[in-house]
């Protein structure tokens, strides 16, 4: 097995005097989609924004391609090849779309700009209709789509997704899931997945994580936590949208 592509080892986040995660180890392998569930408050975009440097671990290691990223601030950490898609989509409202897809592209450079645009229109197609809307006047899904496209016309090899289908209707859901998958399958992307649908989560996740206050509790293949009766019992009743 070749090494991790993200590692985590021991990390502890503290907000203030409050710790917020207790230890964690995750491993992301090159070309998987790994995902983290748990409920609301559990400590999963705390990881998040650890890994992408704010806050930074006040304990533990967290090692990217082999290096080590832990005290690093994040617009270095991004220039490494990992981009995130917050939770809340947090694009710029004032400015086009077009121009919101340049400021993830402004991370590397725009030599493959007009190209990397073209593959994210194919992959969203609504994106395309809407390239000259400002940001702020575009619906929740499609401001999520805006997201998720600014940070891939960085060409990252890790991207972190926040809660991609937090407050959304199922149909856009649908179509988010089938794009990350594309995207895993076409291009090898490795993803790093928080999300509150569990359902959709590990049916699309190679691994996952269950975190239950700021801890690990458990952890295997996509298809083992959907089978599992204690994943199901928490997380999955009444839950599949």
């Amino acid at each position: 097995m070749s090494a991790p592509l993200l590692a985590v080892r021991g990390v502890k986040t503290f907000y203030g005097k409050i710790i917020a995660l207790k230890g964690v180890d995750v491993d992301v392998n090159p070309g998987e989609i790994v995902t983290m569930i748990g409920a609301n408050g559990a400590g999963k975009s705390t990881l998040m924004m650890t890994i992408f440097g704010a806050p930074q671990a006040r304990e533990g290691t967290i090692a990217y391609d082999g290096r080590d990223i832990t005290k690093l601030p994040s617009h270095e950490i991004a220039r490494l090849g990992i981009a995130q898609s917050p939770e809340g989509r947090r694009i710029f409202p004032r400015m086009t779309v077009y121009e919101n897809l340049q400021m993830g592209a402004a991370v590397r450079d725009f030599a493959h700009f007009e190209e990397d645009l073209e593959t994210i229109c194919q992959l969203f197609p609504r994106v395309r209709e809407r390239l000259q809307q400002r940001g702020g006047t575009l619906s929740g899904g499609e401001q999520q789509m805006v997201a998720i496209a600014r940070a891939l016309m960085a060409r990252p090899k890790l991207l972190l997704l926040d809660e991609p289908s937090l407050g959304l209707a199922p149909l856009i859901v649908k179509q988010i899931f089938e794009a990350i998958r594309e995207l895993n399958r076409t291009q090898g992307l490795t993803v790093f997945l928080v999300e509150q649908n569990a359902f959709h989560a590990l049916k699309l996740a190679h691994r996952g994580y269950v975190m239950v206050n700021g801890v690990i509790t458990m952890s295997g293949t996509g298809k083992n936590l959907l089978a599992d009766p204690q994943v199901r019992a928490a997380y999955l009743e009444g839950g599949r949208h």
